[in-house]
């Protein structure tokens, strides 16, 4: 995997990782916002949502 694709894809995680944060704050009625707020539902989905960001920025990271 060449390095344009690497850095292409720990930002599409690092963006997964921020939206399931956001969509987390916003299900735990943190973040003012849209109809997720204080929605159980959007705290499960963002926190799966981080995970996989956060995974994947793991997987990337650690292949040479």
């Amino acid at each position: 995997m060449n390095s344009t694709v690497k850095t292409i894809l720990k930002v599409f995680a690092v963006l997964l990782m921020l939206a399931g944060v956001i969509w987390t704050l916003q299900g735990l009625n943190l973040l003012p916002g849209t109809f997720m707020r204080g929605d159980p539902q959007w705290v499960i989905n963002g926190a799966i949502t981080a995970l996989i960001g956060a995974g994947l920025f793991w997987f990337i990271k650690r292949k040479k």
